[in-house]
């Protein structure tokens, strides 16, 4: 499948990740976060369960250093010549006396990068302590430097182009929504439910279909709802339950996310008080969301609501979403919480998560939000009221 973007975009986005490691006096950049590697250049595989790199330099374009079966995707996924992939040999996997970051070591020494200042990504899910160790111990003379989402806090600014896939992804998450609202009955199991969500991410539009989203389906059903991230299991949804979803649309591995939250009978008042709150406490956030508001702040707003309530949520209220591959969707920049100072900028894409995990029940509101000079606007149009099955 050909790049989404133009090279053009790509090539911007090269330059801007450039910028900053000149900034930092980085002579290059060891990426290992599969994202990155896509929102950099737009390659995408199942590759990232081997030892990958995508080496960034101030002056040259990006290369691919992963394993053998996997190098032809670069060429598929990207507008990079083969002199931008380096294959590593297949008697490197998955080995106790040897890692392919020792062959890794030896590019990068052979590139000239030896005893030049190098970037790494620290906590990356991707980039294990061996695979750092190997290649610190490949480059001894190199200086090694922590440059954890550098590439994440670039990509936190959306282009128009990114704009719009996360337009299509938010649409695939909206009818992965309704297959849910509509299906969700006392006595539906909820695998086979989630079977369903999951066909309707995929299957898409037909003007154009879905990927694996980031995060799966997620099913808060009764006692799992005092939880945030429950997995699915084969137990029958039941009369008067209360039930949230929180479910992804992904276009092209950008991923917008949406929760919402059912209840199988006549509602409970505390339910009901519970999402007044939560709606009002999102009008809140929206009212002031928009480029140059200070993170904190809009955390400040939802607060205020909560007060009156008289209610609790101890964790983030939102975050900057993008590419993201398993097991997370989140950019791991922006967070919407108390007293963050972190300024939110124009073309930002939040997932503002409001999420209430009580005593023994829950529900979650979700909205996936595109902060503009003058506001913000929800990507999904999706009804906010408690839905009532069974």
């Amino acid at each position: 499948m050909p790049p989404p973007f133009s090279q053009a975009e790509y090539e911007n986005r090269l330059q801007l990740v450039q910028t900053v490691m000149a900034g930092r006096e980085l002579d290059a950049l060891v990426i290992g976060d599969p994202a990155n590697m896509n929102w950099l250049t737009g390659f995408d595989a199942w590759s990232f369960y081997v030892p990958q790199v995508m080496v960034v330099e101030v002056d040259r374009l990006p290369v691919w250093i992963g394993r053998a079966m996997d190098a032809g995707a670069v060429g598929l996924t990207t507008h990079l010549g083969s002199d931008c992939v380096v294959p590593y040999p297949e008697d490197l996997v998955q080995r106790d006396d040897t890692h392919p970051s020792t062959f890794m070591a030896r590019w990068l020494s052979d590139r000239g990068l030896g005893g030049k200042r190098l970037g790494y990504e620290s906590d990356s899910f991707f980039f294990s302590p061996r695979a750092l160790a190997g290649l610190q111990a490949g480059l001894p003379d190199a200086r090694w430097v922590d440059a954890d989402r550098l590439v994440n806090w670039v990509r936190a600014v959306k282009s128009p182009a990114e704009i719009e896939l996360l337009r299509q992804a938010a649409l695939l998450a909206g009818s992965a929504m309704q297959v849910a609202w509509d299906a969700v009955q006392p006595g539906v199991r909820q695998c086979d439910l989630v079977a369903k969500i999951m066909a309707a991410q995929v299957r898409g539009t037909e003007a154009f279909g879905g990927d694996q989203t980031a995060i799966c389906p997620l099913i808060l059903a009764g006692e799992g709802a005092g939880t945030a991230h429950p997995l699915w299991t084969d137990e029958r949804f039941e009369k008067n339950q209360t039930v949230a979803f929180e479910i992804g649309g992904t276009r092209r591995r950008y991923n917008a996310g949406l929760a919402r939250t059912a209840h199988l009978g006549k509602p409970p008042e505390k339910l009901t008080r519970t999402l007044a709150a939560v709606n009002e406490g999102l009008d809140a956030v929206l009212a002031v969301l928009k480029a140059g508001v200070n993170a904190g702040d809009v955390h400040q707003a939802w607060q205020s609501v909560l007060d009156v309530y008289g209610l609790e949520k101890p964790s983030r209220i939102g975050y900057s979403i993008g590419v993201g591959y398993p097991p997370d969707w989140g950019e791991r920049t922006i967070s919407l919480r108390a007293e963050e100072t972190t300024v939110i900028p124009e073309n930002a894409v939040l997932h503002v998560m409001l999420g209430m995990w009580l005593d023994g029940w829950g529900m979650e509101m979700s909205e996936t939000v595109h902060v503009t000079a003058s506001g913000c606007e929800c990507l999904t149009q999706f009804p906010r009221e408690l839905h009532i099955g069974g």
